[in-house]
């Protein structure tokens, strides 16, 4: 009885010994818990890196409105979040909110309008009323009517890569129709407007 006794105590004592081994091995040395600082600050740095840089660049960004030129869709002061990357790998679509820089992206002025004509097409704004091809736009986004063609007065062919924006506030807005501004090149696009974030009450997709 007393070798069963003593060979289960070994057991024991070994099992013991094995379980101590393995939770020592398993205690990282200072080389390892070196690594592992250096991995995790990496991966912070590679975050902040991408969020910062990366993703308003060529992604999303915050923009904010400034002006009135897009009332009453839109308001001075309202954040809005432009989506950059579905314009990447398709044309933007009538009435689509844009965000455009005028004087091209090295430039630090942009500007909040809506689509209205697309390339290709030919655009002609008689009294109130804007005509897209020679037939007349059925929309009802302008806070107010028309009172300026502007370059549109006569009929106006757009390039291929050319989009003719407006702001909804047609008697307030600095837009496609004056020569200054003139129809908006692809490459001067920067993206969709998708949400506004700020007024809270206001929070949604803006029509």
């Amino acid at each position: 009885m007393n070798n069963e006794e003593d060979v289960i105590a070994e057991d024991i004592n070994d099992s013991l010994v094995d379980n101590v081994n393995d939770d020592i091995s398993n205690i990282p040395t200072g080389k390892q818990k070196y690594r592992k600082i250096i991995t995790e600050c990496l991966t912070y740095v590679i975050i902040i890196f991408l969020c910062v840089f990366i993703v308003p660049k060529y992604i999303v960004q915050r923009t904010i409105v400034k002006g009135t030129s897009m009332e009453n869709t839109l308001h001075n002061g309202d954040n809005l979040l432009v989506e950059k990357v579905s314009y990447l790998f398709s044309d933007p679509e009538r009435f689509d909110i844009v965000v455009f820089y005028p004087y091209g992206k090295d430039e630090e002025e942009y500007y909040v309008k809506r689509v209205i004509g697309l390339p290709g097409e030919t655009i002609q704004i008689i009294g109130s009323d804007i005509f897209i091809d020679g037939e007349k736009l059925d929309e009802n986004y302008g806070k107010e009517p028309i009172t300026y063609a502007g370059i549109a007065s006569s009929p106006y062919k757009l390039n291929d890569n050319e989009f003719f924006v407006i702001g909804d506030n047609r008697t307030a807005s600095f837009d496609s129709r004056y020569v200054e501004i003139g129809p908006v090149t692809r490459e001067k696009l920067s993206g969709q407007v998708i949400l506004r974030m700020y007024p809270f009450d206001d929070f949604g997709i803006p029509d």
